[in-house]
């Protein structure tokens, strides 16, 4: 007889092989069909865990199911380094994303981002030229600064009207330049230069170039991890319940190891 913690090991990894199927499939489509450098980005990770997942989870269904023990053994030692591989980056992000926030700018609505606000792990990944250059093609690719110039048409004629306008990280630190720079406001992503030498360096960076307005800015950089920031924790948070549910099926795969462990005990007499 089949006992209670081989079943549902099996049932919980047969639903885990399903899940597995259209991630490693999107990541395939992706390596086939991906247009921009960011889709084609995504497509190597969701192989890669669509593929590991399928293993893991095959792994686990025929070792508790058809009771092959060495499979079982397998699929905990996986389990086991993922519980640790989760629980570290979990500790990691909240780690890492416990420094920064928005610069409140009187009479403004948005807020402004510094770079020095944030953890020096963050800085340096973001500062790396070749990383850098990755994610400012995604930045540019999506079109966001775009998006905002179009809705906004109309809608803020001069800064004043434009003051009131809540933008995201993103937009305040890569569409429009610094509130340092006293730059003449035409439109959301279209600022005349004024004469004079300016403190912060991201003045000098600005360009009223569709391709090019803010987004080699220190500003922009620091936008992008405040961006990040609010992802992490939310993973983080999502990470939290998942370690949890691995706890459990970790230790109702021991369970089954023990049910396999007995059953061919008996079997031997």
């Amino acid at each position: 007889m089949v006992r209670c913690s081989n079943s549902l090991v099996g049932i919980l990894n047969f639903f885990v092989f399903l899940l597995s199927i259209p991630i490693l499939s999107s990541g395939i489509w992706l390596s086939l069909h991906g247009h921009t450098q960011c889709e084609r980005f995504f497509d190597k990770p969701m192989i890669a865990l669509g593929a590991f997942l399928m293993v893991v989870a095959l792994a686990g269904v025929i070792g508790s199911c058809c009771r092959v023990s060495w499979l079982l053994w397998f699929y905990l030692c996986v389990m086991l380094l993922s519980i640790i591989v989760v629980l570290c980056f979990t500790i990691f992000a909240f780690v890492v994303t416990n420094k920064g926030s928005g610069e409140t700018i009187p009479g403004k609505v948005y807020k402004e981002y510094r770079l020095g606000d944030y953890s020096e792990w963050l800085q340096k990944r973001v500062n790396d030229n070749h990383h850098w250059k990755n994610i400012r093609s995604c930045l540019y690719e999506d079109k966001f600064c775009n998006r905002l110039e179009f809705f906004s048409a109309g809608r803020y004629p001069n800064a004043s009207e434009f003051s009131k306008k809540d933008l995201n990280s993103l937009e305040s630190g890569c569409c429009k330049p610094s509130n340092d720079c006293n730059f003449t406001y035409i439109s959301p992503t279209t600022w005349n230069k004024t004469s004079g030498t300016y403190k912060n360096p991201d003045c000098n960076t600005w360009d009223s170039d569709n391709k090019k307005l803010c987004y080699d800015c220190q500003s922009c950089k620091a936008g992008f991890i405040d961006n990040l920031k609010t992802s992490w924790k939310l993973v983080a948070i999502v990470n939290i319940v998942f370690l949890v549910v691995l706890i459990i099926v970790y230790a109702m795969a021991c369970c089954a190891v023990k049910n396999n462990k007995d059953d061919n005990s008996y079997a031997q007499f």
